[in-house]
């Protein structure tokens, strides 16, 4: 509970008592990682059962009907045995977490994020602190993972160095990273990404139309702004008030002045980005640079963004090294693998967590559970009746999507699974595909914050109880469910707005067809 500076209780309202039954009850339950093991139990349990009662739908995208699999037979059982390391191997964040973390190990091992850290806070208004890192959260989706492990761990150390609770930082940057995925001032990788499963579905009715990368561009470049308005407020007026002061043991940045050694270090560290940033442009700008793809000439295509991983671990391991060797903190080559294995001592939890939540979601795969239930709600809302009603429509299809984002986290997968459905559909009543995409990528952002199911959840836990050793997924969920909240409420009126409005989605995309 929050304090007054007088140390005086101050009660709590009534959805911050809400918000502390639910991190109560989310804590209350096993160790995550327990947690995650009883759960792929569970879905054992359920594909015997469901597939017993002849549970099955037709999958909109092949036509094909979709049955449960049944994990506790023998195939299954021969699959559940045989499989354990490939799937922990396959999960999504566990490699790229790793990998890149190695690099900024070394960064944060030599000193240089220290001391970016104190030179931003000391160049910054406190008042900016918190928008810059909301908006920052969501500018990173243009390059894929960098936000979850780079970002929001150190957002966190941003706010523990001004002296406010390090969750609260670590909220703010997630909540934009992951909680405003789709929202951007640039064209990303996810727009190609959707807009060609959008135009296959748009084909069942036109083979003829096309749906650009840019389908959404104007709602989402407003959006971007929405998103940092509504992350900032939530921070500051839900979050920060209800996480009070932080009374851990975590060591703090000291906001000292820079000494010489360290300037001469950031200027090492500058000068090497900048060649590094050199070498990079040399080799994305030409459309025939060596890091372009010649099969796949678009930039999203190309091997920059496709190896974003390994310039990630770069851009923490060169500026690392050169600001050690530049300060005197990085004398050898035994202290720069030191700074690495810190690092990976920190992820031995988050690799614990990793190997369960891995087993679960492949079983959940497996089973066909979430492509059922996907399907399910899908068909429900094709039989609402509300043909005439557009805002009412796209607002019941974000919180559906919202809704199944719960279930499967990936965008892709699901789109592939509901444009087939819902893009045909709206297109006879005479809604642009470009319009049910944008509807439907609202509802993919908002709730990606609450649901363990989301690949990065445990090494955002992971960060989190850096700073409380005691934090659980009930802590992680009572802290993002204001955001959740607040962001459907922002971009579902955004939404609403902009079709009242008649505002095109994007260059050449109306919100309605031509009649």
């Amino acid at each position: 509970m929050a304090s007054s500076p007088d140390s005086t209780p101050v009660k709590p309202s009534p959805f911050q008592s809400f918000l502390n039954g639910v991190e109560r009850a989310g804590n209350a339950l096993p160790h995550p990682a327990t947690l995650f093991a009883g759960l792929a139990v569970l879905v054992l349990v359920l594909s015997w059962l469901l597939h017993s009662l002849g549970v099955s739908v037709q999958n909109p995208a092949t036509g094909k009907v979709v049955a449960v699999v049944n994990l506790l037979s023998l195939d299954g059982m021969h699959r559940v045995l045989l499989d354990p390391v490939k799937n922990f191997l396959a999960y999504p964040p566990l490699g790229i977490s790793l990998f890149c973390l190695l690099g900024i190990g070394i960064a944060e091992h030599s000193g240089l994020m220290g001391a970016c850290l104190r030179l931003a806070v000391l160049a910054s208004p406190a008042r900016l602190i918190t928008p810059m890192v909301v908006f920052a959260g969501v500018m990173s989706n243009a390059g894929s993972e960098v936000g979850y492990v780079l970002l929001i761990p150190l957002a966190a150390a941003l706010f523990h160095a001004i002296g406010r609770h390090p969750l609260a930082g670590l909220a703010a940057a997630f909540a934009g990273v992951s909680g405003g995925y789709s929202a951007n001032l640039l064209v990303g990788s996810v727009d190609v990404l959707l807009a060609g499963l959008s135009e296959a579905a748009a084909h069942l009715i036109n083979p003829k139309y096309t749906v650009a990368a840019t389908a959404n561009l104007y709602f989402m470049f407003v959006a971007t702004f929405v998103v940092t308005a509504a992350g900032t407020w939530v921070t500051e007026k839900i979050v920060v008030p209800r996480l009070g002061d932080y009374r851990g043991t975590a060591p703090r940045e000291e906001l000292k002045p820079l000494s010489a050694a360290e300037r001469r270090g950031l200027w090492a560290a500058t000068a090497s980005v900048a060649v590094l940033s050199a070498i990079v442009l040399w080799g994305v700008l030409p459309a025939d640079g060596f890091l372009r793809d010649p099969k796949n000439p678009a930039f999203e295509q190309s091997i920059f963004m496709r190896g974003l991983g390994t310039f990630i671990f770069l851009y923490g391991l060169v500026p690392g090294l050169a600001y050690g060797l530049a300060a005197g903190t990085l004398r050898n080559d035994h202290e720069i693998m030191a700074g690495m294995s810190s690092t990976m001592k920190s992820m031995a939890t988050f690799i614990v967590l990793a190997f369960f939540a891995a087993q679960f979601i492949s079983y959940f795969n497996w089973t066909n559970l979430g492509i059922i239930l996907a399907v399910s709600g899908a068909e429900f809302i094709t039989h609402l009746g509300l043909q005439q009603m557009p805002i009412v429509l796209m607002v019941a299809l974000v919180l559906f999507a919202a809704t199944v984002n719960l279930l499967i986290s990936s965008a892709s997968a699901k789109w592939a699974l509901l444009a087939p459905v819902f893009v045909p559909m709206f297109m006879l009543l005479g809604y642009s595909p470009e319009l049910v995409q944008g509807a439907f990528r609202v509802g993919d952002s908002v709730t990606n914050i609450i649901t363990p199911l989301m690949s990065y959840f445990p090494l955002i836990l992971t960060f989190a109880q850096k700073y409380e050793p005691k934090a659980g997924i009930g802590t992680m969920i009572a802290t993002m469910l204001p955001y959740s909240l607040w962001f459907t409420l922002a971009w579902s009126v955004l939404l609403i707005v902009w079709i009242a409005l008649g505002v095109p989605m994007g260059p050449g995309a109306p919100l309605f067809l031509a009649k």
